[in-house]
């Protein structure tokens, strides 16, 4: 029996959330004056703002083994972020105990560990010490780091200076190269480009095969069913499934596709500000029918409520393996992305043809603005496509071998 190098009992964490009323735009002294003489009656009164209680995980037990490579899945909300920064030691868990053994390099955010004023030669020994490396030993890694990184230019530059993918590139590269017994990457890795991306699941392929520990947090279920072997879904702060990494992601789609079958507006596991969000979508063909087929036109529109200047729409469609198949954004069209548009409470896009196999598709939805995210909702409707036809070729699926269908035609040899 392998190991045990990652140990959970009880494990949970708790934050507390304060509750005091405020009124929107603070900003006229009528406003202030009102908002003082609230809190000075609420103090003769010994009242304080209403505090809750909130727990992020709750009652975790589980083992990684050495050498496993194991992918965490969950929505957002879930508490995958909070158990990440329990095993890397950065916050403290609230009950219970977590026990770790070995080195841990972890990237949870864009630079996470740099220093911005140090250059990144300057980062890389840095690092290798918070891993309790000697001078000697990063000394011998250093040239496979910088290679990795690609940044020979920028190497004597202080990373604050650093695009976001130069950073990923030099913080991945000195996780992966300073043999740490468990690394944890989490979906920072979306931040590179896809020849980056492809170098580092070898490199963590490579890891996982000199019997060390990977564990991979993605909403790329495709690549956690490549890499893993195993997955751990989280559901509310608590393990919801503990398998095989395909056992895993079929569990969390099955959840993803009840959650599509509630109600839009009372979706709690939304993600983004909250000043705009989406309400309703309807999806239907031309005639008005919910039946949709392959090969004909077919219209989604979405409704929203509240509004904002430069607001758009965008959604993406993902297959039943959970691969991305198509995005779309309104902020493409400048028609639908004018303030002078009409019904700005509605964003509806429109295909001549839908191009899919017949099968379940799930759609996740974000409304955006000025580059902050509004409101985000995974899963957020199920589209069922049926079996049809295109330029008279019927569409029939057929499992494994793709979820579009490209219009083409067979040239006769001559």
């Amino acid at each position: 029996m392998r190991d045990i190098v990652l140990s959970a009992q009880g494990l949970g964490k708790s934050y507390v959330l304060r509750h005091e009323w405020q009124a929107p735009g603070q900003s006229t002294l009528r406003e202030l004056m009102s908002q003082f003489a609230s809190r000075a009656w609420r103090r003769l009164r010994s009242t304080a703002p209403q505090r809750e209680e909130f727990w992020a995980l709750r009652n975790l037990s589980f083992e990684i083994r050495r050498g496993e490579v194991v992918g965490l899945i969950g929505r957002n909300g879930a508490g995958k972020s909070t158990l990440l920064k329990i095993i890397s030691r950065i916050t403290e868990p609230s009950e219970g105990s977590i026990g770790v053994r070995g080195r841990v390099a972890s990237l949870l955010e864009v630079g996470t560990g740099f220093h911005p004023e140090l250059t990144g030669r300057e980062n890389v020994y840095l690092n290798g010490a918070i891993l309790g490396m000697t001078r000697t030993e990063i000394a011998r890694r250093f040239d496979s780091i910088v290679a990795f990184a690609e940044i020979e230019r920028f190497l004597d530059t202080p990373v604050k200076r650093y695009s976001s993918g130069m950073y990923v590139r030099l913080a991945f590269a000195v996780a992966a190269h300073l043999e740490p017994e468990i690394l944890i990457v989490d979906e920072v890795l979306a931040v590179g480009d896809a020849g980056f991306q492809r170098k580092c699941l070898d490199r963590m392929r490579e890891i996982a095969s000199q019997d060390r520990t990977v564990l991979f947090v993605s909403h790329n279920l495709g690549l956690i069913r490549q890499l893993c072997q195993r997955g751990l879904l989280l559901e509310s702060g608590s393990i919801a499934c503990d398998d095989r990494a395909d056992a895993a992601v079929t569990t969390y789609l099955r959840s993803l596709q009840g959650s599509a079958q509630t109600d839009l507006l009372g979706r709690t596991d939304r993600h983004g500000s909250g000043a705009v969000r989406l309400a309703r979508i309807e999806i239907a063909t031309a005639d008005g029918s919910q039946v949709l087929e392959a090969g004909r036109m077919v219209r989604f529109a979405f409704r929203v409520t509240g509004m904002r200047r430069g607001l758009s729409c965008s959604f993406t469609l993902y297959d039943e393996l959970g691969q991305a198949v198509s995005w779309f954004d309104s902020a493409l069209d400048a028609v639908l992305d004018s303030t002078e548009a009409g019904d700005r409470t509605r964003f509806v896009c429109e295909l001549d043809r839908l191009l899919l196999v017949p099968g379940r598709y799930r759609l996740n939805a974000a409304l955006t603005a000025d580059g902050e995210l509004l409101d985000h909702v995974e899963a957020a409707a199920l589209v069922d496509v049926q079996s049809g036809a295109i330029d008279g070729r019927s569409i029939i699926g057929a499992p494994g071998y793709g979820s579009t269908f490209m219009p083409h035609r067979w040239i006769r040899p001559c």
